[in-house]
């Protein structure tokens, strides 16, 4: 039997940063992975194209990204942040781009590639890559952990590094099993939640818009009727409700709202144009198209793939079959509201198998916040979302992995 000095478990985005860092140190490394493949979550994250950081150089408006997380952060980020993600993957021939909101992708917009570097970091430095090497039983006492199991296989380090992710897209390995060791070692676990997921809508007209996105849109969302927060940004219908930047980034908040009554939303389609100034446009396109009816027109003043939802909301309140002539001033007016507070009754979140990120996990008060040392085993170093951080879309979760991964490897 082999012997280590650090064995990582989970072969994901920050089990992979930890081995190549920790065989880049000299560190005798094995790392083993359940799944037949290195880096499963990895090759489907941001639509497959893989958003691996957030280009916000200021350290400290990244940091307060990550809500109650904040001042923990700054230790590990000065340790590699940001800039170091950069500079590690284009140093390695995968140049990044920046697009919308800061979002930073490999120019090839393939997460294939982003594994390929990962994995030949790893295996550059000398690591043992065991995959389809499921952990089947981890061996600990007051002194830490002795060894892990495989079936009968037995593996011993004098360092352990815990990477399994937490539980959200189970299809790719991610089933909480990290969560389970963690509370048999005497942590603490956080019940996780899916953070950063779609919305269920009761309402047939947006579902009649799935596959429809828009930019710039204005969702309200109010409890019982009473206006709770506003948010402006890309908004995706699906056949099952909405989803998008906007929305899975509300997620968490409407989860709060969804424990207090009834949740309601209003998209206001035009929401930089006030009422007023909708209804000229809305006049012009009317004085243009007299004599069509209001059905075969309304194409005109929606935006864009949104008319057969608008238009499904305007049969219970007009004939949309009139001639626009015959329109009322009224009926123009209920229009322009309605284009100005599209209505929806939030059902719920989706699952974790929709969930992007699902929050959960060791609270920050059980870890050393320079070292990633867990407080409760003395050999052991947790990582990525294995942590209880609330993580927001845009790269800040990728980025999480990134620097917990390279402190972990880096100090274990």
């Amino acid at each position: 039997m082999a012997q280590y000095d650090v064995i990582v478990i989970g072969g994901g985005a920050s089990g992979l940063m930890a081995a190549g860092r920790a065989a880049e140190r000299g560190s005798r490394v094995l790392l083993l992975e359940k799944n037949k493949k290195l880096g499963e979550k990895l090759g489907i994250s941001g639509g497959g194209r893989c958003n691996i950081t957030n280009a916000e150089e200021d350290v400290r408006v990244f940091a307060a990204m990550y809500g109650k997380a904040e001042q923990f952060l700054y230790s590990l980020f000065a340790q590699f942040g940001v800039k170091d993600t950069f500079k590690f993957f284009e140093s390695r021939g995968l140049p990044l781009v920046v697009q919308a909101r800061k979002r930073a992708f490999p120019l090839s917009e393939k997460a294939g590639d982003v594994i390929k570097v990962l994995e030949e970091y790893v295996r550059g430095g000398g690591a043992v890559v065991r995959t389809g090497s499921a952990v089947t039983k981890i061996v600990s006492d007051k002194t830490g952990i002795s060894a892990v199991y495989c079936g009968k296989a037995e593996h011993r380090a004098k360092s352990y590094i815990l990477a399994t992710g937490s539980v959200s897209h189970p299809e790719t390995g991610s089933t909480g099993d990290g969560f389970e060791w963690l509370r048999e070692l005497g942590h603490t676990v956080a019940a996780p939640t899916p953070t950063i997921v779609p919305l269920r809508v009761a309402e047939k007209w947006s579902k009649t818009l799935s596959g429809t996105s828009l930019s710039f849109m204005k969702i309200t969302f109010f409890v019982d009727g009473k206006k709770a927060f506003s948010k402006t940004g890309k908004i995706l219908f699906t056949h099952f409700g909405l989803s998008g930047p906007l929305i899975l980034n509300c997620a968490s908040e409407v989860a709060d709202l969804l424990h207090s009554g009834a949740v309601t939303a209003a998209i206001d389609a035009y929401p930089h144009t006030d009422l007023g100034s909708l209804e000229k446009t809305i006049i012009a396109a009317f004085d243009k198209n007299k004599n069509k009816s209001l059905k075969n027109i309304i194409k005109e003043v929606v935006p864009d793939g949104t008319h057969k939802g608008v238009l499904m909301l305007l049969e219970d309140k007009m004939d949309i079959t009139k001639k626009v002539h015959s329109v009322t001033k009224e009926e123009r007016r209920v229009l322009v509201r309605l284009l100005k507070a599209l209505p929806l009754t939030i059902e719920g979140l989706m699952g974790f198998d929709r969930a992007v990120i699902a929050d959960g996990g060791v609270p920050l008060s059980e870890i050393d916040t320079k070292t990633l040392r867990s407080k409760k085993v003395p050999n052991l170093f947790i990582t990525g979302d294995l942590l209880h951080i609330k993580r927001p879309s845009g790269g800040y979760s990728l980025q999480l992995c990134w620097t917990t991964g390279w402190v972990a490897g880096n100090t274990a």
